[in-house]
């Protein structure tokens, strides 16, 4: 991971322009591969200051932002964990970095403070999400991965979620590992992002031919 700096990218670009063929649906939901492989189709993702988030579905409008200057990331290519194995997902945390993952938000999933999240509803002693792709509902970002400290330790999957740092531990959860539990494991993807001196270099490079 590059932590010279910090980019902020444009949601609402995806949220926009990342629907048709790409089969996403705006603010009705998507999946984290296919905006990725939209971004690297168009050519990069602009900054959130120059393409800002509205929270509601509008026209997209990224021809018109996409200036070099406003490109805030740029997609080499698309990496699909091979689905249902939480073994590659776990390597490609440790030995890549941050991974999107897709899961299904059980009932009082909100309610989470801390701990690691088992889905288990100690009342009828069922797991309350399923592991099915198609109950996949809600896109986080598997961070790291441990294991509790009990006598019988508890593996789990560290993983940032989107609801703000008021939320769970600071914005985190963890989720036990090693069941695809809510089928955390189904659909996870990551990008191979090129460098950002490697097209912002270009563009101050035309900008002084143009000069």
């Amino acid at each position: 991971l590059d932590c010279s700096q910090w980019t902020g990218l444009a949601e609402q670009q995806l949220v926009d322009c990342a629907g048709g063929h790409f089969g996403n649906d705006g603010c009705g939901g998507g999946w984290p591969s296919t905006a990725m492989e939209y971004i690297h189709y168009v050519g990069g993702i602009v900054t959130e200051d120059s393409y800002k988030y509205t929270a509601k579905d509008g026209k997209c409008r990224a021809k018109k932002k996409m200036g070099r200057n406003n490109i805030g990331a740029k997609i080499r290519r698309v990496h699909n964990i091979t689905s249902f194995d939480e073994n590659d997902l776990v390597k490609a945390v440790a030995h890549i970095g941050p991974v999107a993952v897709a899961f299904d938000v059980a009932n009082g999933f909100h309610l989470y403070s801390h701990g690691v999240y088992d889905a288990y509803d100690a009342t009828t002693g069922e797991n309350l999400c399923q592991t099915d792709i198609r109950h996949l509902n809600h896109a986080v970002v598997a961070v790291g991965f441990g294991e509790t400290m009990e006598d019988e330790a508890k593996p789990y999957h560290i993983i940032r979620n989107s609801w703000g740092n008021a939320w769970g531990m600071e914005g985190y959860f963890t989720m036990l590992r090693g069941k695809n539990l809510c089928g955390v494991s189904d659909c996870a993807a990551y990008p191979d992002v090129l460098p950002s001196n490697s097209f912002l270099r270009k563009s101050v490079e035309e900008s002084s031919e143009m000069s």
